[in-house]
């Protein structure tokens, strides 16, 4: 009876903090680790700062969102399974919740004039936000020669078409070998080369402007495999979706940059885009299946791994694949970041080949964000003031 009562304790204490950071959980997955460790380790003392650093460690080493998951750790460490449901679930809520209220909105409004201004502004912030992120995780990515030149790779698979989750295995098993075995680094880079101007001399690849509907297994079944294999950050899921639903027709390259747009308004973890994505594709039901399929890998296996995480880190074998992963994953973004580039900003405006509004957007935001390291919350905010008030002026300047 005391042990039934400590676990239904340990439970309420869990989804009182998880979900109140759930709901001021802003800035990404470094602000909700940092956030974590502040309230478990020096405020109620839950875990040593060694175990929570453990625990860190374990969330790189299995696919799926690294917040979400060090939520999931920390409920499975203090509470053990109930405790692992409850703060995965309550970390999570607030964030869906917030999503699919924009998404209704989006869907209902998003096509008014009143509406559109923010998100015009909004976009360019949400690059440089992206810029960001992939400038940090490049910089822990790609910590050596050999790791670039496997992005060189992957970039070069990408460029031919690959398919995405293929071009992350085939850079992990390729780098595993690569790094464990000390093969001379010339061949891989010399195919890596040749990749690149493969592609140059006469492939290029064009997302379809044809959008199809999925059925609902289908959808679901994308968002679980993207749940299964997403290694690193949430913002590399932007990289996946581009593949998986623009290169399927299911979703246009504007629904994508309007979904990642407004997934920036929500705190929490960034996947809960897909709540967003799902609803634009097929209602309730598609936020629900797509929702359901991101988490739920991320649930399973921290229940059935974390009992052998230790082994796993031990290995150099699965540190070579995992080094090599994230550095495919880097690339994979790299990709996905200057296709969405020239759509913010390939559009002519007031005479010149590109948008120069958006542009100025883009550049003040990435100042913000690298040099006064403001929180991609206020940059959004401001993007979409911006984009509000450029679009007052243009109006009144026609008017006139």
């Amino acid at each position: 009876m005391k042990e039934n009562s400590t676990i239904k304790e340990r439970s309420q204490e869990l989804a009182q903090l998880f979900f109140k950071l759930g709901i001021i959980g802003f800035g990404g997955p470094a602000a909700h680790i940092a956030m974590m460790e502040e309230e478990v380790v020096e405020r109620r003392q839950w875990l040593t700062r060694e175990h929570f650093l453990d625990l860190v460690g374990a969330t790189n080493l299995i696919p799926g969102p690294n917040s979400t998951e060090m939520a999931i750790h920390l409920g499975y460490s203090y509470g053990g399974v109930m405790g692992l449901a409850v703060a995965g679930f309550c970390f999570i809520t607030p964030a869906v919740l917030i999503t699919g209220i924009l998404a209704w909105l989006y869907v209902s409004f998003g096509t008014l004039p009143k509406f559109s201004p923010l998100l015009y502004g909004i976009k360019p912030a949400v690059l440089a936000v992206i810029a960001g992120a992939l400038w940090r995780l490049g910089r822990k990515a790609i910590k050596s020669r050999s790791l670039l030149s496997i992005a060189g790779l992957a970039i070069g698979l990408l460029l031919l078409g690959l398919n995405e989750v293929l071009a992350l295995l085939i850079g992990g098993i390729v780098g595993m070998l690569w790094l464990q075995l000390k093969s001379p680094p010339d061949r891989l880079a010399e195919l890596a080369i040749a990749s690149l101007n493969i592609t140059v001399a006469g492939r290029t690849i064009a997302a379809s402007t044809e959008v199809t509907t999925p059925a609902l297994w289908q959808l679901g079944l994308v968002f679980l495999k993207v749940g299964a294999i997403l290694f690193g950050s949430g913002y590399v899921l932007i990289a996946f979706l581009e593949g998986e639903l623009v290169g399927q027709g299911w979703l246009t390259q504007q629904q994508l940059l309007d979904a990642i747009a407004i997934g920036q308004f929500t705190p929490g973890p960034i996947l809960s885009t897909a709540t967003f994505i799902g609803y634009i594709i097929l209602g309730v039901p598609g936020a629900i299946a797509a929702t359901l399929g991101i988490f739920l890998p991320s649930f399973l296996l921290v229940a059935i791994l974390n009992p052998i995480v230790p082994l796993l880190r031990r290995s150099p074998w699965s540190a070579a694949f995992l080094d090599a992963v994230n550095a495919s994953a880097v690339a994979l973004m790299i990709v996905v970041t200057v296709r969405l580039a020239g759509t913010i900003f390939g559009q002519p405006h007031f005479g010149l080949p590109f948008d120069p509004i958006a542009f100025a957007i883009a550049i003040f935001s990435a100042i913000a964000l690298f040099r006064f390291r403001l929180n991609a919350v206020w940059l959004v905010l401001g993007g979409a003031a911006i984009g509000f008030l450029s679009s007052l002026i243009i109006d009144t300047l026609q008017l006139n």
